[in-house]
C-alpha cells in the first residue's frame, strides 16, 4: 500500500482536535515565507527545532515525560508500579486516577483524549515541516536538504510509535488524505522501515551532552527505537491481540545490514550498534539524575531542563512527596503517588534482601531532609514517616490518609529549582543504557541464549546478588532498574501480564482477552472520521 509521507495541514483538523498552530496568522510565528525560504538556518529552526519544543511540556498531556494525565501517567498509573491513592478530598479528581489503575478508563477519558490529540498534533507538525523541507529543497537542491528531512522523520516515526504502542490500530494517512486504519502489522511494518532509511543519515553525536545535538534525535536514538520495537515486535506485528495468540518472534524478519534477522536478533544488532557508539553503565547508578546530568555517559535521549531557558516541568517528585517533605527542601509537595506492594515486593522492602536501588527510587519511613535532619509534621515535634505498606486504592479515613506509600526519589533534588520544584535542572530520562544491555538480555533469553552478561553488568553496577537471567527475573530487574521511567506497562504488555489481577484491581469482565492492552480510540475522533473503527472491546 502507498502511504503518503506528508500530511496536509487540513489532516491534522481530521486527526486531532488541536490544531491551533494551524491558525492562518498565528502571532507566535515567524512569517511563512521567511522562516522557511529565506536562509537555511531559518529552515531548520522552524522546520526542524521548532519540533523539539514540543518533547517536553509545561501543560497536562503535553510532552512525552514531565507533565501529567499523559504519555507517562498512561504507561505508569495504569500498571503494578504505581498508585495515586484517594487521599479523602486529594486525588479522587471524579475516579480518575482510580480508573486508570482498575483498567477502568471508558471511552470518553479527557486524558486518553488529549493524549491522541497532542502526539497527531506533533505528527501533523512534522508533515507539514517536510512540505515546507522539500519545498525549499526543490529551489536549492534536495542535498542541501537531507540531514532535515531524516531527521524529521525521525521524529515522526518516534511519535507514531508511542501512537502505535498506546492506541494499536492507529490511522495512516493516504494519498485522498483519509485516516485509514490499516492494521497495527502495517503500521508498525512502515513505521520500522522508515527509520532503517533515515537513521543513516542522522548525527552520531550524543543527544544527551551540550552541544549542536543536544535533545535531538541522532543516530543512537533512531538505534534505541529500533531495538524496542524488535523486542515488541510480537506485540506490534498483531493485528488481534484479543484472540488470545500472537506471532513468534523467531519468525518476524527484518533486514539489518542486508542481512535477514529475526526479531530477537534485529533487536541484539541494534543493541550491539549503541555500544559500539561508546555508550555504557556509569558506575554510580545516581549520577544518571543528578541535578547536572549532562555528562552521563550512559544517558541516551533526555528532555533538556532549564529553569531559566525552556519552560518544561518536572512534575513527578513534587506530586508524590508530602507537603512538609517539599517545604523541609524549600520545595513543594502534593502528596499523591506512590509505589504499590507489587512494587514493593519486587524491591524486597521489609526483607532481609532489599535491592540496593530501594533507597534510590524511593523515600520511606521517615523523612529526613537534606541535612540529615528528620522533617516533621505540622506540630513541629512529630516525625513524618511514609508507610509503605498501607498504601491502597483509597486511604481516605485511615490514620495513613497523609502518609501511606513509598514516594518517588529516583532524580536528585535541585534546591535551586523554581515553581515548587517543578522547573529543575535534571534532564528528565527517557532512553538510556542500562535499558540497551535489559533489552540484549532479555533477547538472547527469548532466542534460547544465556543473556546472563548483560543481566549481571546490570546487577553488579549496583552491588546487587546473583540472579540467573530468566524471563521471570529479567521482568522483575526492569522494574528494579527502571523504576519511575515509563516503561512499565508496555513490559507488563509484552510479558503477557497487564491484564492480571493484583493487589487492589481484579481483572474486569472480559479483560483476559487483552483488550485494555491497548486504550480506546477516543469517541470524538471516531465520531470526526468515518473510516475509523474502535479497537475490539470497547
Amino acid at each position: 500500500m502507498k502511504i503518503l509521507k506528508y500530511i496536509l495541514p487540513i489532516s491534522a483538523i481530521l486527526l486531532c482536535s488541536c490544531n491551533s498552530y494551524l491558525e492562518e496568522d498565528p502571532k507566535d510565528r515567524i512569517p511563512e515565507d521567511d522562516a522557511y525560504y529565506s536562509s537555511l538556518s531559518s529552515l531548520y529552526l522552524n522546520g526542524v527545532a521548532s519540533l523539539y519544543n514540543y518533547i517536553g511540556g509545561y501543560d497536562d498531556s503535553q510532552g512525552l515525560q514531565g507533565t501529567g494525565r499523559g504519555v507517562y501517567d498512561l504507561n505508569t498509573f495504569t500498571t503494578d508500579e504505581a498508585i495515586m491513592p484517594t487521599r479523602g478530598g486529594d486525588w479522587y479528581d471524579g475516579g480518575f486516577w482510580q480508573g486508570l489503575y482498575l483498567h477502568n478508563w471508558g471511552v470518553d477519558n479527557y486524558a486518553i483524549r488529549a493524549t491522541w490529540e497532542y502526539l497527531y498534533k506533533v505528527v501533523a507538525m512534522c508533515d507539514y515541516s517536510l512540505i515546507k523541507i522539500d519545498d525549499y529543497g526543490e529551489l536549492h537542491g534536495i542535498s542541501t536538504v537531507k540531514a532535515y528531512r531524516d531527521e524529521v522523520r525521525a521524529i515522526r516515526v518516534m511519535y507514531y510509535y508511542y501512537l502505535l504502542d498506546l492506541f494499536g490500530n492507529v490511522p495512516v494517512v493516504d494519498e485522498v488524505e483519509y485516516n485509514y486504519q490499516i492494521g497495527r502489522k502495517a503500521v508498525f511494518e512502515y513505521l520500522f522501515n522508515e527509520l532503517q532509511d533515515c537513521a543513516s543519515g542522522l548525527s552520531t553525536s550524543r543527544s544527551n551532552s551540550p552541544g549542536d545535538y543536544y535533545g535531538r534525535i541522532t543516530r543512537p536514538v533512531a538505534f534505541f527505537l529500533l531495538a524496542k520495537m524488535a523486542l515488541n515486535a510480537e506485540v506490534y506485528d498483531d493485528d488481534n491481540w484479543t484472540d488470545s495468540s500472537r506471532p513468534d518472534g523467531s519468525n518476524i524478519y527484518f533486514t539489518v545490514g542486508g542481512k535477514k534477522l529475526n526479531a530477537w536478533q534485529t533487536c541484539k544488532a541494534y543493541c550491539d550498534s549503541i555500544t559500539a557508539l561508546g555508550y555504557k553503565l556509569e558506575s554510580n547508578y545516581e549520577s544518571n539524575f543528578a541535578v547536572y546530568n549532562e555528562g552521563s555517559v550512559e544517558n541516551i535521549f533526555t528532555i533538556p531542563m532549564n529553569k531559566t531557558l525552556y519552560t518544561n516541568q518536572m512534575q513527578y517528585l513534587f506530586r508524590s512527596r508530602h507537603y512538609n517533605h517539599g517545604k523541609a527542601y524549600g520545595l513543594g509537595g502534593e502528596n499523591g503517588s506512590s509505589a504499590t506492594l507489587e512494587a514493593l515486593n519486587v524491591f524486597g522492602y521489609g526483607t532481609g534482601s532489599v535491592d540496593p536501588r530501594f533507597d534510590k527510587c524511593y523515600y520511606a519511613d521517615t523523612v529526613r531532609n537534606l541535612a540529615g535532619n528528620v522533617v516533621t509534621l505540622d506540630d513541629g515535634i512529630t516525625p513524618l514517616v511514609y508507610h509503605p505498606r498501607e498504601v491502597a486504592l483509597d486511604v481516605s479515613t485511615t490514620s495513613y490518609e497523609k502518609t501511606a506509600g513509598a514516594r518517588m526519589r529516583k532524580y536528585a533534588i535541585d534546591v535551586n529549582a523554581t515553581k515548587d520544584g517543578k522547573l529543575m535542572e535534571n534532564d528528565i530520562v527517557l532512553f538510556r543504557y542500562a535499558d540497551v544491555l535489559l533489552m540484549k538480555c532479555e533477547a538472547e533469553v527469548r532466542a534460547g541464549e544465556s543473556g546472563q552478561t548483560e543481566f549481571d553488568a546490570v546487577r553488579n553496577r549496583v552491588g546487587a546478588s546473583h540472579r540467573e537471567a530468566t524471563l521471570d527475573n529479567i521482568l522483575a530487574e526492569r522494574q528494579l532498574e527502571l523504576a519511575w521511567e515509563g516503561w512499565r506497562r508496555q513490559d507488563l504488555v509484552r510479558f503477557g501480564k497487564f491484564t492480571r489481577a493484583y493487589s487492589f484491581r481484579p481483572q474486569l469482565s472480559g479483560e483476559a482477552n487483552g483488550y485494555t492492552t491497548v486504550f480506546p480510540i477516543p469517541s470524538k475522533v471516531l465520531s470526526m472520521n468515518s473510516h475509523m473503527t474502535q479497537n475490539p472491546g470497547y
